[in-house]
């Protein structure tokens, strides 16, 4: 039996049934079900959930809109559920705080893999974060696994789990090269479901976070044609 808490948010029954099954399969007991923006609003002020999966049509508001909501009080992995197809609709739920999304019509254990994924790295993050304390300190921000607390410029500055994990994975890799599918495998926890837009924009989102001038980087730097690499400026770790 698992302990994680996962919400699913979709106004459709049959595909939060369906979910909700197949997860029970795998030992999840711990599922709560929205079938709205609001019951889902409602659901994350009572519960602290490990994994959030949301449709992006709702009744009341759409998913996009709800995950800026869901920030303001969760740092969860969510994953998208959308049959909006285009790579601007995909794009637009990675800018706005989605972890990963996944496009309707789908299989459902490739949802479930992706859910199994990001809780065994929230997991294996919450472990190495017991066992020992990586602080990395550097002139501009500072980044604490075991608090899971960024700070730039003195002020601490909200950011999502999958970022924090990605700002890490760089600290503790610095001057190394990584393509957007290592970064994948090693953040998402996954080597075959992957979606490099999935780590492009979650690079952008760290480097608004984090850099002086986004558009030029000066800290996670681009390496035309091969990938990127974490450059730091002062500082180091303290563990």
């Amino acid at each position: 039996m698992r302990n994680e808490w996962i919400l699913l948010v979709d106004d459709e029954k049959g595909i939060l049934i369906m979910l909700e099954n197949l997860l029970r399969k795998e030992g999840y007991t711990r599922i709560t079900k929205a079938e709205s923006a609001a019951e889902a609003l409602t659901a994350v002020r009572t519960t602290r959930f490990d994994m959030i999966v949301l449709d992006v049509m709702l009744p009341d508001m759409d998913g996009f809109s709800l995950c800026v909501e869901l920030r303001k009080t969760t740092s969860a992995p969510i994953l998208f559920l959308t049959a909006r197809s285009s790579d601007l609709d995909k794009l637009q739920g990675l800018y706005i705080g989605g972890d990963d999304y996944v496009t309707k019509p789908f299989n459902p254990m490739e949802v479930v893999a992706r859910i199994q994924a990001h809780l065994r790295r929230s997991s294996q993050y919450a472990s190495d974060a017991l066992s020992t304390e990586e602080l990395y300190q550097y002139d501009t921000f500072t980044v604490s696994r075991s608090a899971g607390q960024l700070t730039v410029h003195n002020v601490v500055t909200p950011c999502p789990a999958k970022e924090l994990e990605l700002l890490l994975y760089f600290c503790k890799h610095p001057n190394w090269i990584f393509t957007a599918q290592q970064l994948y495998e090693q953040v998402w926890g996954t080597m075959v479901l992957g979606d490099e837009k999935t780590v492009v924009i979650h690079i952008s989102r760290l480097r608004k976070k984090l850099e002086a001038d986004p558009s030029d980087p000066k800290l996670i730097v681009t390496v035309r044609g091969i990938g990127y690499k974490f450059v730091p400026s002062l500082g180091g770790v303290t563990e």
